[in-house]
């Protein structure tokens, strides 16, 4: 890659990477796949408003390019696509990386008990019934 091109990199992809088209009041177009920085790692890159080219379902590892303003350079492998966009959306999942340094926290002890005597109530038709009156109060 030239280096004004990766001066203007938005996106890179590792692997298939899904293509999906939006249609409605704002049409649009959606890539979700694997960031190359990570592959552990989920991108959602959302053009808003695009038009342009049409793109096959799945692409092989592809890059976003900012070609100009509100234009933008997908490529993947040998070919490309020009596509305009009013806005351009990247969300990373960083779900992993959080539950990797906040790990969940158990629940308290006398909250375990009480579930899990509500629980086996509700399975026998004695239980169940006791539970309902007591909902009833």
């Amino acid at each position: 890659m030239s280096e004004s091109r990766t001066d203007s990199l938005i996106a890179a992809f590792c692997g298939p990477v899904r293509c999906t088209p939006e249609t409605g009041a704002s049409p649009g177009l959606t890539l979700r796949g694997a960031s190359a920085d990570d592959p552990a790692e989920h991108l959602i890159l959302s053009f808003i408003g695009a038009g342009g080219a049409q793109l096959p379902a799945t692409l092989d590892a592809p890059s976003v390019v900012a070609a100009d303003a509100h234009c933008y350079r997908i490529e993947s492998g040998p070919r490309h696509w020009l596509i305009q966009a009013r806005a351009l959306h990247l969300h990373r999942d960083v779900r992993a990386a959080f539950l990797q340094a906040v790990p969940p926290r158990r629940a308290p002890l006398g909250k375990r008990l009480f579930w899990r005597t509500v629980l086996s109530l509700a399975r026998r038709r004695t239980g169940l019934r006791l539970l309902t009156a007591l909902r009833g109060r």
